[in-house]
């Protein structure tokens, strides 16, 4: 994590359990500063609320959490400051939310990308790469994956800094490295 440089917007990207919540955290942790994790899930069953409460442990003191499934981008907006780093926990479960609640994810991506243009401090954005493995079955599923992909190629473009967990492994993708080819 030592090799990562200074952000004021970073994107952490990668698979389901791969570390990429717990590589963002640690990073929040480091800047110092008030701490506000925004928490897109929602405990619609029981093991989606043992997620949520081991994520709750993992956290410690010094974190403010809101929750917010859908108007994630007024969030966003509402507490970003100098001196406060927000962790956003995850793009993947708010862009769920969104296509569940038949929002358009096209459009809230944009006012998301807009956002972190402008926010008053820094922010990490936590978000799963899903279009790595098999195509999904379901239509519902197809469009799912490539409105992620969209959302992750809006953010990255937007994010000073994006970072791929492998395996709970940083591999800084942006910006790229000094010897990198650039096309």
């Amino acid at each position: 994590m030592d090799e990562l440089p200074q952000f004021r917007s970073l994107l952490v990207i990668g698979g389901a359990r791969s570390g990429k919540s717990r590589y963002g955290q640690r990073c929040a942790e480091r800047a110092c500063k008030k701490r506000v994790l925004i928490a897109t899930a929602q405990a619609g069953d029981a093991e989606m609320a043992a997620r949520i409460a081991a994520h709750r442990q993992t956290r410690g003191d010094g974190w403010r959490v809101v929750e917010e499934s859908l108007a994630l981008v007024h969030v966003v907006q509402r507490e970003a400051a100098a001196d406060t780093i927000l962790l956003v926990d995850c793009l993947t479960l708010w862009l769920s939310n969104l296509m569940h609640h038949a929002d358009d994810p096209e459009a809230q991506s944009e006012l998301l990308a807009a956002a972190i243009r402008q926010l008053a401090g820094p922010a990490i954005f936590v978000s799963n790469e899903v279009g790595l493995g098999i195509v999904p079955p379901t239509e519902l599923g197809r469009r799912f994956r490539d409105a992620q992909g969209r959302l992750n190629q809006n953010m990255a473009a937007v994010c000073d800094a994006v970072v791929l967990i492998a395996a709970g492994l940083p591999l800084v993708l942006k910006p790229a490295p000094q010897n990198a080819l650039r096309l």
